[in-house]
């Protein structure tokens, strides 16, 4: 992993646009916490990533959606504090539903980051939809 916040956030979404949750929660720290737009709308603890990504997957079978992909745009913020870092991008997400293909655009994929060692990790990531 990177020394650059923003290339922890980037692999982490490489990681989701492959469906591979393993190597997402090898991005995140623990703790880590998410807050998504899906019901339970928050997760945290050491499995937050794959308890996530396992929800993603059953949300999906239930309204018949799939193949997840984002785009991260330039970022608007990346502030660096020593140790800590916070990250906004904003980000474009693709996916079918039943069968038709949505785009979700206008997107905010905000990060906060933790180094541990010489790698990034994320602590949190709050995704707010778009239109």
């Amino acid at each position: 992993m990177s020394n650059d916040p923003i290339a922890a956030v980037v692999q982490y979404v490489d990681a989701f646009n492959r469906g591979d949750a393993k190597a997402m929660a090898a991005t995140c720290a623990d703790p880590m916490q998410i807050l998504d737009g899906m019901a339970p709308h928050v997760w945290q603890g050491p499995t937050a990533c794959e308890d996530w990504w396992r929800d993603v997957l059953t949300e999906g079978a239930h309204l018949r959606a799939s193949s997840y992909h984002i785009e991260l745009a330039e970022p608007r913020h990346v502030d660096v504090t020593g140790d800590h870092a916070y990250v906004v991008v904003p980000a474009t997400m693709t996916f079918d539903l039943r069968g038709k293909r949505v785009i979700q655009s206008g997107s905010v994929f905000t990060v906060a980051l933790r180094k541990a060692g010489t790698a990034w990790r994320l602590t949190a990531w709050a995704w707010t939809k778009g239109a």
